[in-house]
């Protein structure tokens, strides 16, 4: 192989409270390839990224770039040397132009004040350049996922970024959009840029990487050409097992059994827009009903009125015939409803508080966990220590802060909780986002589980179409706060027809979604 561009030789990290993140880890990739970098959450591959953009300080190692040793102090020091990062989460004003947020820091002045016609003018030229489709005068808040993307990776770009790193670019995009941005990624690497591409879906890895590294409980364990190695072998290198890949699932129950019926359910931002306009569905017993659409297309407000985040003012949510309207969190969780935020650092757990009190939050008060006004610590200490078992959370111990964990076992934590309410109903957005292939695994599987054997009501709402398409039994697609596509059957429809109604290039007729309301 050629000279690397980039090196990090025997890096490592160890945390203030004695975690170490990073063990000797070497790692490298050449000049114009895209290089995989892999692994479960808690592997090491965020602290490893932040340790190159000059967020963290290593305890030991080196970075290399172009041959020579290198020291960032910070972000703006590593984007000085030609290292860009774009993070999962965008960092764009919605409120300005796709031009005011690629030159914000760089603006270009005229006689001492912004020149908006040369920020449109550099935009252009930046966008044309590297052939991505924008239309600078656009505002962003109007822009779809995949156009913020393509904003985030143009304004490493401007910042002269040699090196680009992206962390989980595809976790909210259409399989078109995806398509589209891989097109645009070849040709960056083509032009001789580096890519280092994080990522938990192994099929995209497959289709856009030359090369990866696989990293493992803090260590380097594999590195190797994509080329070389099965999905399947490279997803059992990233756990240290067999993985199962696909979701086994039985057949529903023929009969169909009415949980929650939801019934023009509509709601509007405080500005008036309307976010969800007159949905209308039943979610059976022992079904799980699956919903694609791209984000911010009225799944976030649903979950929120199905859960007693948002108040419910125009239709209803009934269980079992029983109204939520007016309910609040703890009564409505009192009539079987659970709830898998898409938020968890926000309303899946609370970060400052230990693994314990928060596996317990939802039951600390009954009988199984009281003696008088005391709680029963010896059950709740038999109880969490069963539940981090059986949910393989990995954590130093009961006690320690839920927000110190890595992303896939604090929401394993959260699952652990939810899966054992004894719920009717499980609201899951966005279950397995951003986390390893080993963890997916084994939350999807118990959805499923829990549907077939419990005989749980599931409304699955998901960015993820491989996970919609292999868990759900049926799909309803959103866009534009309103349902767009009704498939009973799963298994008849596939990711791209699916990608064609939320991108609203499709929609089916009102007869047609009105069978999700019987």
């Amino acid at each position: 192989m050629a000279d690397p561009i980039l090196a990090m030789q025997n890096i490592t990290k160890i945390y203030p409270n004695g975690f170490v993140a990073n063990r000797n880890i070497s790692f490298s990739c050449r000049k114009g390839s895209i290089h995989a970098l892999l692994g479960e959450n808690g592997a090491g591959k965020t602290t490893l990224m932040k340790i190159l953009f000059g967020l963290l300080t290593p305890e030991e190692g080196h970075i290399f770039l172009n041959g020579k040793p290198i020291v960032f102090k910070d972000p703006l020091d590593a984007i000085s040397h030609g290292v860009g990062m774009v993070h999962q989460h965008f960092m764009l004003v919605d409120e300005l132009s796709i031009a005011e947020n690629i030159v914000l820091g760089k603006e270009p002045l005229k006689h001492g004040l912004f020149d908006m016609n040369q920020a449109i003018a550099i935009t252009a030229e930046l966008a044309g350049k590297y052939n991505f489709e924008i239309n600078p005068k656009a505002l962003v808040g109007d822009c779809t996922v995949g156009v913020k993307q393509k904003i985030e990776i143009l304004k490493a770009l401007l910042r002269g970024a040699e090196i680009l790193i992206l962390d989980e670019p595809t976790a909210v995009l259409t399989p078109q959009e995806t398509k589209e941005l891989f097109v645009e990624l070849k040709k960056l690497r083509d032009m001789g840029h580096t890519i280092v591409f994080i990522s938990h879906k192994l099929n995209e890895v497959k289709e856009l990487c030359d090369e990866f590294t696989v990293l493992r409980a803090g260590r380097t364990v594999a590195v190797g050409n994509v080329g070389d190695y099965t999905e399947q072998q490279i997803s059992n290198m990233m756990v240290g097992r067999d993985v199962e890949l696909t979701i086994k699932k039985d057949r529903p129950d023929a009969r169909k059994q009415p949980v929650v019926t939801v019934r023009g359910l509509s709601c509007t931002s405080h500005t008036g827009k309307k976010l969800l306009n007159e949905v209308s569905f039943t979610l059976y017993r022992s079904r799980v009903l699956g919903v694609a659409g791209v984000e911010g297309n009225g799944q976030t407000q649903l979950g929120e009125l199905m859960t007693g985040l948002r108040e419910i003012i125009h239709g209803d949510v009934q269980v079992d015939g029983v109204s939520l309207k007016g309910k609040n969190v703890r009564a409505i969780r009192a009539l079987g409803v659970s709830n898998i935020s898409e938020d968890r650092m926000t309303y899946g757990c609370a970060p400052m508080l230990t693994v314990e009190e928060n596996i317990i939050a939802d039951r600390y008060f009954t009988g199984a966990y009281s003696k008088g006004i005391r709680l029963d610590r010896a059950a709740i200490r038999r109880d969490v220590d069963r539940l981090i078992r059986e949910f393989k959370v990995d954590c130093p111990a009961r006690d320690a802060l839920a927000g110190m964990l890595s992303g896939g076992n604090i929401q394993k934590a959260i699952v652990a909780r939810e899966f054992t309410s004894n719920a009717k109903v499980i609201v899951a957005n966005q279950p397995t986002r951003g986390i390893d292939v080993g963890s997916t695994e084994f939350i999807r599987n118990q959805l499923v589980k829990l549907a077939r054997e419990k005989e749980v009501a599931v409304l699955l709402i998901s960015a993820d179409l491989t996970e919609v398409l292999e868990v759900s039994d049926s799909i309803i697609v959103m866009s534009g706060g309103e349902i767009t596509a009704y498939f009973e059957n799963a298994g008849a429809v596939d990711e791209m027809e699916l990608g064609n109604y939320m991108l609203g290039v499709k929609r089916m007729s009102k007869e047609e979604i009105g069978r999700a309301v019987k």
